[in-house]
């Protein structure tokens, strides 16, 4: 079955030129949305997820109605993939039951990865310049009180509570936690495994 998806921006602007041609191309059920494409939680972009089946093709007039990043684009693409659903965008004549569409995809998929990469390169770049100018000292510590941290470790010595519970008490991401559990042994001097 053929599925069209069909976005506009905003309620004023007009979906029959896309319509019009989800109907030139057959299309026989059409999911439109009338909102941003920068949001990926659009009401009939997730009911065309749940409706579509098994050797369905989803099509649209072009990928920016889809999705407004290469990253969005790709992960909607995927779950269809996943689905055994094919895509077709017909500005970009990309159908991914076609080689050159998978291709198409894969260069999407390439330049997208690129873009990351020099996004953190960027941010590398960035931290070494600014420690070297002492502006950069990377995240601060979280502060962990020892007094109410010792009280519910104790439990846990012995056996009283897990550790998972007393990270839940002291409110604490595993990683503080046995940092914590370090400090608290070094502090102690306990050397050998208690728990």
């Amino acid at each position: 079955m053929k599925i069209g998806y069909v976005r506009v921006s905003t309620e004023q602007q007009n979906t029959a030129r896309q319509e019009s041609l989800m109907s030139a191309l057959g299309v026989e059920k059409v999911f439109i949305d009338k909102q941003s494409g920068k949001d990926r939680n659009r009401p009939e972009l997730q009911n065309l997820m749940e409706y579509i089946r098994e050797g369905d093709t989803v099509v649209v007039e072009s990928i920016s109605r889809m999705a407004r990043s290469v990253v969005d684009l790709l992960n909607i693409v995927d779950e269809l993939k996943n689905k055994k659903v094919e895509f077709v965008s017909q500005k970009e004549n990309i159908d991914t039951s076609t080689p050159q569409g998978k291709f198409m995809l894969t260069v999407f998929a390439a330049l997208a990865e690129l873009e990351r990469e020099n996004i953190l390169q960027r941010q590398r770049e960035g931290i070494e310049i600014a420690k070297s100018q002492g502006k950069y000292k990377g995240r601060k510590p979280i502060e962990v009180d020892m007094e109410k941290f010792a009280e519910v470790y104790n439990d846990v010595l012995i056996k009283k509570c897990t550790n998972k519970y007393a990270m839940k008490v002291l409110n604490l991401k595993p990683n503080t936690y046995y940092k914590a559990v370090a400090r608290y042994k070094q502090e102690k001097g306990i050397t050998y495994n208690e728990e």
